[in-house]
């Protein structure tokens, strides 16, 4: 199995039919879901949008964005930076959530990829209460 340190940050939108009491679900499950595949990482969102970013062996993490490509609770995922990493983040969260007050800051990162989204992330990330 390849476990070299692999990393996602995506961004996606929850889906309309969905109402806002699913997004504590999703963290909930998440959180020991993550835990047992050696995944941890963040959750943001901003009342309508999300941004994950997922920290993990790569074929772990790689699944596990499989799976969240195919949850209908939310649409338009899109990828943003992925790539080796060589120290995690967020060792002690198996899956730390946050809400942002900036209603901007999911939608610009969004416009983003690469390094640049990475970069958009981190300001958003220092902003955060965890």
């Amino acid at each position: 199995m390849n476990t070299a340190l692999y990393e996602v940050l995506y961004v996606s939108t929850l889906a309309p039919d969905q109402p806002l009491q699913v997004v504590a679900e999703i963290a909930s499950h998440a959180r020991p879901a993550n835990a047992s595949m050696d995944i941890t990482g963040l959750l943001i969102f901003d009342g309508q949008r999300f941004c994950q970013q997922l920290e993990g062996p790569q074929k772990a993490v790689l699944k596990l964005m499989e799976c969240i490509r195919d949850d209908t609770r939310h649409v338009n995922v899109e990828v943003v930076h992925h790539g080796l990493l060589e120290a995690r983040r967020f060792r002690e969260f198996s899956l730390a959530f946050s809400t942002v007050e900036d209603e901007e800051a999911l939608a610009r990162l969004e416009q983003l990829d690469g390094q640049a989204a990475l970069a958009a992330f981190e300001v958003v990330r220092e902003s955060l209460v965890l």
